[in-house]
Formats: structure tokens, sequence, C-alpha cells
């Protein structure tokens, strides 16, 4: 790839592009139909990064100047102007949002006398969902693109005067182009269900210790003792109606749990909009009246589940519209995976198991990098030492064979 023929730009509002020209790039596989140059592509489709995804974001006024997160998406053009590479990046002011804990460094920072803020985030603002985040239009090109996206991000953070940047997330792949550029490694961990073919829920719970399998059949059932019924709620079924009901369970749960929710509600109606298809609500109802729901997101081979939200209490209810009914779905669809967002050991017990979260770090003060890499090295070695404890946990029989 020549460096005659490309140029790097900084974009502050994702409509300077086309959702064409965007998801060429994010999801290449969804745009087979649009490109027939992409015909050979089989990566999987990712609902986060796409176009609908982020633009509803921007659009709705969840991300913006208001909230401290402002867009700095990073465009890779090739000759003519075609966007060959995108990266999704914000300069914030705060780190509310991530996932990937951060306040620890700044505050040691910003006590020896440096501005911690502002920073750089690539991610997908409020998502805790591994994805693509050097996203690259398929081509001869992609390799070298990935690590000029990587160096571009180091540039631009001198440009914004920006402490640091932080990419979280991460694929495996993605990781690895950080890696090679120098960026600090950082591990967590998720809980995340995996499919090994099951034709039905029992088929799954056949797999479990004979107590667990007891405990997960007696939780469902009792859930579901006052009369209450579940619902799968996607593509045109869903109504205004249905994200209003939506929208009072994410907020009465939200504020409770984080003191101000991070999405507004035209959000939800810009994604009932433009992406329904993808969308999966699961809807608890008692006497005909909504009173708590769950809302995932639909990938080529995962299920994404995001929020949850109630307006009445009961026993395990969040148990069954979170995990079970995502595990139901799942194997009705043939998907391969469910991700249940972050954290939540809980999730332990009804099947999910953890599995390593990645993210990249680049950290403009010498000093300042040099203590932060030397805290992520014995981080590492626990957070290691942790997930092989959780998994050692597992539920599942002893002569249950991996795959």
């Amino acid at each position: 790839m020549s460096s005659d023929t490309i140029r790097l730009r900084v974009e502050s509002d994702i409509s300077a592009l086309t959702a064409a020209q965007w998801n060429a790039c994010a999801n290449p596989a969804d745009a087979l139909d649009r490109d027939p140059d992409l015909k050979d592509e089989k990566s999987p489709y990712n609902p986060f990064v796409s176009y609908e995804f982020l633009s509803a974001l921007e659009e709705s006024g969840s991300v913006g100047a208001r909230t401290g997160w402002h867009p700095q998406h990073l465009v890779l053009e090739g000759e003519g102007g075609q966007p060959l590479a995108l990266c999704p990046a914000y300069l914030k002011t705060h780190s509310q949002g991530e996932y990937v804990f951060d306040h620890g460094w700044a505050d040691a920072y910003e006590r020896a006398g440096g501005q911690y803020y502002p920073k750089l985030q690539v991610s997908v603002p409020f998502t805790p969902a591994t994805g693509p985040r050097l996203l690259v239009r398929p081509g001869a090109h992609a390799a070298a693109a990935k690590r000029a996206l990587a160096q571009g991000l180091a540039t631009l953070c001198d440009m914004r005067r920006a402490s640091s940047v932080h990419a979280t997330f991460l694929t495996e792949t993605d990781a690895a182009v950080f890696d090679s550029e120098g960026w600090l490694p950082r591990i967590d961990q998720q809980f995340h269900w995996t499919n090994r073919g099951y034709g039905s829920f029992d088929d799954f719970l056949g797999e479990l210790a004979s107590r667990k399998r007891k405990a997960i059949r007696r939780e469902r059932r009792d859930a579901l003792a006052d009369g209450i019924d579940i619902k799968w709620l996607t593509g045109r079924e869903i109504t205004e109606a249905d994200w209003d009901a939506f929208f009072a369970f994410y907020m009465e749960t939200g504020s409770r749990k984080w003191g101000r929710p991070y999405l507004n509600r035209r959000f939800y109606s810009l994604i009932g909009e433009r992406m329904a298809d993808r969308i999966l609500l699961v809807m608890a109802r008692r006497g005909g009246r909504s009173i708590a729901g769950a809302i995932n997101f639909i990938g080529s081979d995962t299920l994404y589940g995001r929020h949850w939200g109630c307006i009445e209490e009961h026993p395990f209810l969040h148990f069954e519209v979170c995990y079970h009914q995502a595990i139901d779905f799942a194997i009705a669809r043939g998907l391969s995976t469910v991700e249940a967002g972050a954290q939540g050991e809980h999730k332990l017990a009804r099947g999910y198991l953890p599995v390593t979260t990645r993210s990249a770090h680049f950290i403009a003060d010498p000093g300042f990098r040099e203590a932060v890499a030397a805290y992520l090295a014995r981080e590492r070695s626990y957070s290691q030492e942790a997930q092989a404890e959780l998994a050692a946990q597992a539920p599942f029989r002893r002569d249950h064979d991996e795959p």
C-alpha cells in the first residue's frame, strides 16, 4: 500500500460517511449484495460496529459534546477518496461507560501533576462486547491498513494533546496489531455461553451436573410462578409501545445501578427503525402488562445480551429473561455463542464460562507508561489465575469432554 495514494483524516460526525462506505469496512460480509468484490469474505457480522448502531448513538445525542464522548473517527482513504479502513474513536473527558476501568490511573497521574483528560477511547460506547476496532475493507492492503490506523491513533493522541489512547474489547487479531506497535496489553474476563450443537435447552441441561441441572429447572419454574409469560420480539414485531415499555425498564434499573443511564429514548427508536431484524427483545408480561425485559443484538454467530430492566421484582426473573431465554434463542437460531455482558460470576452456575477479554493502551508519558506497564503485568497474572479457578467451578459434569 503506497503512502502516495492514501491519507488519514479525522471525522467528528459519522454522517460524513455513507452507511455503505462504513459498513464495507465494518461488516463486509453484510455488504455482499451491494459490492460483488467482497463475495469471498466470510467475516462475521457485528451489530455494534455497524453504521446503523453508531449513527444512532450520535444522532440521538447519546454521544456527543454534552456527554463527554466527542467522535474522532479515523478514516484511511485510498485513491479517489474511497475509505479503505476506519476506526471508531472518541475524545473523552471522563472514564464513564467503558467497562475497562482506568479511574485509578487517572487519579495517580493527576496526583503526580499530570492531566489525564482528555484521552482517546477506541470502542463502541457503553458496550462491553468484543468486536473489531480496526475496520478494514477487504483486500491486499488490509494488514498494512490496520497498522496505519494504529499508528494514526498515536499521532491523533499527540494532535489532541491527550494523555493516552485506550482500545477496548478487542478481537485477538486487532490486539496483535496493537501489540506489534508497542501498545500495552491488558486482559480481563467475561462469561459466555457456548452452543455445542444442542437441539434444545434440555440437551444443554443434560451436560450439567445433576445438582446444577435441578437448580436451573427449579429456577426457571419459579421465575414464571406468578403468572408471568415470556415473549420474543424481533423485526417488525417490535412497536414503539414496546420501546416505551423497555425504556421504562432501562431507566428504572439503570438509575438504581449506575445513577444516570447513558442511552436516551430517541436511541431506541432509531435502532428500531434501522436494525430491528438484528434485535431481540425478551419481554416478560403479567396480567397483560409488560413488567420486565432485556435487549439483545443478533450477530451472524453470536447473541449479545445488553440491557435489562424491570418495574416489578420477582424471584429469578432476571436470570430467566437475561440468561436462560438467551440460550433458548441461540439454540433455536443455531447461534454459536451468547455474550451476556460485563462481569457477573453468578453466570457461571448457569452455564456461562469465563473467557478472556483484551484491550490495548498507548500511554504518551514515558514515566507513566512504565508505571502502568508494571501494574498491568501484575494484573494479567492475577486475572489468569482467577480465570483458571473459575473455570474449575464450571457446572458441567466431570465426564464432560471439552470441544
